[in-house]
């Protein structure tokens, strides 16, 4: 793989061997200066903000595959190009890492709903939430952390997969967490959610227990899902839906969770969901610019 050539132009990610995916990763945080393509930053205190993941710029298609069972939603399949190399946790943002935010701006969780601790990833937070995270992660650490967009999230998530999952066609529950109960098949209408059973019991579980993709992203997959910083759009070839004045903007999520199943677990899959909303599957990373 001729590294000057992808210094200077985007690289189809898709196109390349495991190896060759690991060498652009690690091209990136040369470049950068990092000595690891895993890093974190210090915050103001000299506690350890959130770990980092390099991702090389480069291009990829995202969205359902032609063959791929998937909604209308997640299609139709096109090229995007990722400019910049940024950097994006290698966990979803865990209770504890939250906890921290929350002594220090005396933000307050609503005590009638459910809590994680430890390394659980944080859920019951709004889109609104993670972003005031996100700028208080900024202001501790001088540099600009945010939302990922949809496009990176997937990208980072792909790590040159073409398939429907990160590490191939199938999945198990030894790559992920999920609702192993439902079967994929994305013609079947779902079953409804049982809003007393996410009342009484969260099943979410430990952020990076189970392996990561190709650039050592744990939980891209499952878990939880992650708010992205996208505007809602009903399929990849519309524009964002536009709040209804003085409501919500709805936004897109992605990568499935405990309580789903193994179909919305797929890269390509998303759901909308909106910026106020809290619920015990929903949670986020973050991304920061290099």
């Amino acid at each position: 793989m001729n590294l000057d050539r992808i210094a200077t132009s985007p690289t189809d990610t898709f196109a390349l061997h495991p190896g060759e995916l690991l060498a652009l990763q690690a091209h990136a945080a040369h470049t950068l200066g990092l000595s690891d393509t895993h890093f974190r930053d210090t915050l103001a205190d000299g506690a350890a903000a959130p770990m980092l993941a390099v991702i090389p710029a480069g291009a990829f298609e995202y969205g359902a595959a032609p063959m791929e069972a998937a909604p209308a939603q997640d299609r139709p399949r096109l090229t995007a190009i990722i400019e910049r190399d940024f950097a994006i946790g290698m966990l979803p943002i865990m209770t504890e890492e939250f906890e921290v935010y929350s002594r220090a701006t005396g933000w307050q969780r609503r005590a009638e709903l459910a809590w994680l601790s430890g390394r659980k990833p944080v859920i019951n937070i709004r889109q609104t939430d993670a972003r005031d995270y996100c700028a208080w992660l900024s202001q501790q650490t001088g540099q600009n952390y945010r939302l990922p967009t949809e496009q990176e999230w997937e990208y980072a998530c792909r790590a040159g997969a073409p398939t429907a999952y990160p590490l191939g066609d199938r999945i198990s529950p030894t790559d992920a967490l999920y609702n192993a109960s439902q079967g994929y098949d994305a013609a079947r209408p779902k079953r409804p959610r049982l809003l007393s059973r996410c009342f009484i019991r969260c099943g979410a579980g430990e952020a990076g227990r189970l392996r990561p993709n190709r650039w050592g992203l744990h939980d891209m997959s499952g878990n939880v899902w992650e708010f992205t910083a996208s505007p809602w759009t009903r399929d990849h070839a519309s524009l964002p839906e536009r709040p209804l004045s003085g409501k919500p903007q709805a936004v897109v999520t992605k990568g499935g969770s405990w309580f789903d199943g193994p179909e919305d677990c797929r890269a390509a899959a998303r759901r909308r969901r909106l910026e106020n909303e809290l619920d015990v599957n929903l949670g986020f990373r973050v991304v920061r610019d290099i």
